[in-house]
């Protein structure tokens, strides 16, 4: 069962806490309740080993929370729009008895959080509106000056409040006031939300993983060595690393011989020790004198795990450049995993007019979307066929080949020409079509 850490003022935690269980039983919500938002930071650090995850009640302890070392894959907050703030009007409107006509709102400067374009309604429908917007820094003693000082000139009726704590102050000053908080519409829905996204991280990380490893050229590094039982200490020396690595992954250990072993593992333990896997492959290379390679497969089942680590460890036979390339149940491939140069594209494509061109142009899915995903990575507005050999580990002419045939089927074409330093022709600049 998932843990669940829900932070915020009692009255919201209470709320989210009572819907989420109407929404979810499979899961624990444990409250984590402040009386001011600054505390946010301090309770997700503390108990941030007690819980999976964590719910905020609003943008504010959520951004606060964001700047701590919790990753944000573990961090979600309720989402509320203007119609909170609209409910705020009707209520005060009905409690006074007429309608409010001068207000003063705080709203959190954010893009996520309700947008100021939607008080532009509320500004044709009063006579005097008065708005501050403020970051999560903002001291709340300066958002209950900003609306008291307002009331007490004379002129407001009422304030609109994004602070539980400010809210209470005004109240206590006999400033007709209303905490702004999501609807119970918005509570259930964000929560349904989080709650599927939690099962889907659940079942991706419990994946089957089978990791291929190889020393390349296994059989001349054999015939190098002159003393038979040199090869065997290779070996066990070999064997002591992986046994370390599979430790470490949690994983079981096959040998497949002739410089050639296969781990499984699940996929949640192989991508949080991506950086370990890569510092024993270095190991490997240096006491075997030879190069370690990996492919790695992830799939619900042994079989097509063991098919895509089989088919990423051949890519990374087919690149001298790349040591590690992963290949995802989704058909999605990842390039010199863990390194800045890293390279996610798929071999799959589901356009069937790309697929119908790419047939005709005799081009590969996997070299045109190699090619999409690198265009896309450098922020290449156009490039030249040197650019793509250089980048993407081929001759030039290889390249320019695959080019010409997307230029035939209209995926690309030449958007004009750089003129070489040397004599010879210009050379020609491409850009792919959308």
């Amino acid at each position: 069962m998932y843990k669940i850490g829900v932070v915020g003022p009692e009255k919201s935690v209470e709320k989210i806490i009572e819907l989420a269980h109407e929404i979810e039983q499979d899961m624990e919500f444990i409250p984590y309740i402040y009386s001011m938002a600054t505390e946010t930071k301090h309770l997700v650090e503390t108990y941030n080993q007690d819980v999976d995850f964590w719910l905020f009640s609003g943008y504010i302890p959520y951004k606060i929370a964001s700047q701590t070392s919790i990753s944000h894959d573990k961090l979600a907050h309720i989402f509320f729009s203007d119609a909170a703030i609209y409910k705020g009007f009707l209520e005060q409107s009905y409690n006074m008895g007429k309608f409010i006509e001068r207000v003063s709102i705080d709203i959190i400067s954010s893009p996520v959080e309700i947008a100021s374009e939607g008080l532009t309604e509320i500004e044709k429908i009063v006579r005097e509106l008065y708005l501050k917007e403020f970051d999560v820094a903002i001291d709340p003693k300066e958002l209950f000056n900003f609306h008291y000082d307002l009331w007490q000139k004379g002129k407001i009726d009422f304030a609109i409040t994004c602070y539980p704590s400010v809210d209470e102050e005004l109240k206590k000053m006999g400033v007709p006031s209303y905490w702004v908080s999501p609807t119970k519409t918005e509570i259930y829905h964000t929560v349904q939300l989080f709650t599927e996204k939690i099962k889907t991280s659940y079942y991706k990380e419990t994946q089957i993983a089978a990791v291929m490893l190889e020393i390349k050229d296994f059989d001349s590094l054999k015939e190098r060595m002159k003393q038979g039982y040199r090869i065997q200490y290779l070996e066990l020396r070999m064997k002591d690393n992986l046994l370390q690595l599979c430790e470490q992954i949690d994983g079981s250990l096959i040998e497949e011989g002739n410089g050639r072993y296969t781990i499984f593992s699940t996929r949640g333990a192989i991508e949080g020790q991506i950086q370990f896997i890569k510092e024993k492959m270095y190991q490997l290379s240096i006491e075997m004198e030879a190069k370690a390679i990996a492919g790695i497969g992830f799939a619900q089942t042994v079989f097509n795990a063991e098919l895509n680590a089989h088919r990423a460890l051949r890519q990374t036979k087919e690149n001298e450049s790349i040591d590690i390339v992963m290949i995802q149940d989704d058909g999605t491939i990842i390039e010199s995993v863990g390194n800045t140069e890293e390279l996610t594209y798929s071999y799959r494509a589901e356009d069937p007019t790309i697929l119908e061109k790419l047939k005709k142009g005799s081009v590969s899915i996997k070299n045109y979307t190699r090619i999409q995903a690198l265009v896309q990575k450098m922020s290449w507005k156009h490039f030249t066929t040197k650019d793509l050999a250089t980048q993407l580990q081929m001759s030039e002419r290889n390249a320019q080949r695959i080019v010409v045939d997307l230029c035939s089927v209209g995926l690309a074409e030449i958007c004009g020409e750089e003129l070489q330093h040397t004599r010879g022709r210009p050379i020609k600049i491409y850009q792919l079509v959308k």
